[in-house]
């Protein structure tokens, strides 16, 4: 994260010839909205004058309480390396929201996820977070629109000729680097057209906000070679889909508090705590870190996606991995959020449902080092692992349930989800479907 003040920031915009300034926010979805401002109104933007109709966005406010302040976080500006200075840059600053009575907006995933951050601060810890975000690359169609045919038939870790997407790869790398990203790795992924890019571990808001910078500039790259990117959860019957592993950690006076050299694998109390908080709210946190429909499609055994609750130093089957690096670098992995969820709230409900853990002292389960996917149903239940929920509708009824997570979003995010959730569980329900025709038109 970059540590710019006011004075910076105007000096830059001047030295880089910036004619506009997006202000972005986010809604309740996890979509980046903007409003863009001239280089003339952005030192009253920088004072938090700048004002928006939030009526119109999803899961804001109400038409008669609709006035909203744009306070934009000097620490996210960029110059956007798309456009030269000699044509006039664009550059970005990413806001938080606040109501005309000079308060925060309950509703602004950032705040909510600060909200959570504020509780592990007055715990003593920050809230270290590494995505693994997966991608599909697809040819587009005479007139642009997408389509499902891959760009390749390359699998993990192939090379070009075969990987296809290797050139458009490098382009998203190089420009998420102009972004002021560090680029751990990128690969071609298990399905044909299926890509990753890693980047460097950060505190919990930066990494949320470069989510979805991240996403932002795939799309872009991928559209100017001919492709179209997607990070829905599972475009193709038969493939693995799209996850989003979110590697986490909590620090305490610059110490990995995961970590103890002196247990038998080197985790602390702490860590199994965690755990065992993820483990508790698992089923309701899965209506936050999936929330489409189409996750559930994902969430079946077979192709790699968790779909059990355990957890494991071992194996990739469950639902929580510990990876073997210890340090500095210890961690946990949660393996079943896709890329389709709100990132802000997804960090959020996590970091809760893990502080909830240390907390009251829960104690994990017994890890389960054997492959669960290979396990019978009568060796799951003798071993108490519990499955995730099947559908949206399952995961909306856990979120319902359970206290912590609705807490964590609060009372003005929640009911605005559930009834937009419910809605899409209910159009899907009701809708008649291509395979309903198939399978049945012709046999009844």
């Amino acid at each position: 994260m970059s540590n710019f003040s006011k004075a910076d920031i105007m000096r830059l915009i001047s030295e880089n010839n910036v004619r506009f300034i997006r202000l972005q926010f986010t809604d309740i979805m996890g979509i980046p909205k903007n409003v863009s401002i001239t280089v003339d109104q952005l030192e009253k933007a920088l004072n938090n004058e700048v004002m928006f109709d939030g009526s119109s966005i999803e899961g804001f406010v109400r038409i008669e309480e609709s006035d909203m302040y744009l306070h934009p976080d000097p620490n996210t500006f960029v110059i956007y390396p798309w456009r030269s200075s000699e044509e006039g840059a664009i550059a970005r600053l990413i806001c938080d929201i606040y109501k005309s009575d000079g308060t925060p907006f309950e509703g602004d995933p950032r705040y909510v996820l600060r909200r959570a951050l504020k509780v592990a601060s007055d715990m003593g810890y920050s809230f270290n977070v590494g995505p693994e975000a997966e991608f599909f690359l697809f040819h587009t169609a005479p007139d642009g629109s997408p389509t499902t045919n891959t760009h390749d038939k390359a699998g993990y870790f192939d090379l070009s000729p075969i990987d296809l997407g290797e050139n458009a790869r490098r382009d998203m790398v190089l420009t998420l680097e102009k972004f002021g990203f560090e680029i751990e790795a990128s690969h071609h992924e298990v399905a044909p057209g299926q890509h990753e890019i890693d980047f460097k571990y950060s505190d919990a808001l930066d990494i949320a906000d470069k989510i979805i910078t991240f996403k932002m500039v795939v799309k872009i790259v991928a559209q100017r070679h001919g492709l179209h990117a997607t990070f829905m959860a599972k475009p193709i019957f038969g493939e693995a889909g799209n996850g989003m592993h979110m590697n986490q950690s909590l620090f305490k006076n610059d110490e990995n508090a995961f970590c103890d050299p002196s247990s038998p694998d080197g985790l602390s109390q702490e860590a199994l705590y965690y755990v065992a908080g993820i483990l508790k709210h698992a089923k309701a946190l899965t209506a936050i870190t999936n929330p489409t429909v189409n996750s559930y499609k994902r969430l079946v055994p077979g192709y790699e996606a968790p779909v059990y609750m355990a957890w494991s130093a071992q194996n990739r089957s469950p639902l929580v991995r510990i990876p073997a690096k210890r340090g500095l670098s210890t961690r946990i992995e949660l393996r079943d959020p896709d890329p389709t969820c709100n990132p802000y709230f997804a960090l959020a409900c996590a970091l809760m449902a893990g502080l909830d853990g240390i907390k009251n002292k829960i104690q994990p389960p017994a890890p389960c080092n054997r492959n669960i996917f290979e396990m019978t149903a009568l060796e799951r239940k003798e071993l108490g692992i519990d499955t995730l929920p099947g559908t949206l509708q399952e995961s909306l009824n856990a979120l319902k349930a359970d206290k912590l997570v609705k807490d964590a979003l609060g009372s003005h995010v929640l009911n605005c989800y559930l009834e937009a959730k419910q809605h899409e569980w209910n159009e899907y329900s009701t809708i008649v479907h291509q395979w309903e025709i198939d399978r049945y038109l012709s046999v009844y």
